[in-house]
């Protein structure tokens, strides 16, 4: 292992994330139907700025991928008693993973991108998309936003992931990191 993958996996363990892998962002599938999931399914479709039609095209998406070395996916296995405890959940992880995508940045990985592994929940109440975005330093897309594959990406490595069909399953649940 490089140490580059080294000195980041420690910061990972340092700061609590010890359940990752790596990935080739080559690797990372990219597809349009997960787009046509997003239009055609998801009530939070063009609701946020992290949100499609608001996000970049799957083309774009997919040379924005390209344009790294390096990425590690993080998983989060979840059972939740309540399903309207899932987004607290994942605003409270996403809030961490800023932290992480910040401290990776200030190692000198100027690059660094970090991926929700949920919409964008950090603020009770979001602006809209037609109007500025509340937190703009903070807002990042979920992978899915910008047409990865998640189902198909994460297997790849190894990684559980299943449609559920009831909210007492254990969710797994990835968020993207990547690095230049």
């Amino acid at each position: 292992m490089s140490d580059t993958k080294k000195a980041l996996e420690a910061l990972f363990k340092g700061l609590k994330f010890s359940d990752f892998k790596w990935i080739d962002p080559e690797s990372i599938v990219v597809s349009q139907w997960v787009r046509m999931k997003c239009r055609f399914g998801c009530p939070e479709y063009g609701q946020t700025a992290a949100c499609p039609p608001h996000v970049p095209s799957i083309s774009e998406c997919e040379r924005f991928f390209r344009e790294y070395t390096l990425a590690v996916v993080f998983h989060f296995a979840k059972a939740m008693e309540r399903p309207e405890d899932r987004h607290a959940w994942t605003k409270r992880i996403s809030e961490e993973l800023l932290q992480l995508e910040r401290r990776v940045f200030l190692s000198g990985y100027r690059k660094a991108f970090l991926l929700y592994l949920d919409s964008c929940h950090l603020c009770g109440t979001c602006s809209g998309s037609d109007k500025p975005c509340f937190l703009p330093k903070q807002a990042r897309p979920t992978p899915e936003a910008l047409g990865m594959d998640v189902f198909a990406t994460v297997r790849q490595i190894g990684y559980p992931i299943e449609v559920l069909s009831d909210y007492d399953q254990t969710m797994n649940r990835y968020a993207f990191l990547l690095i230049e």
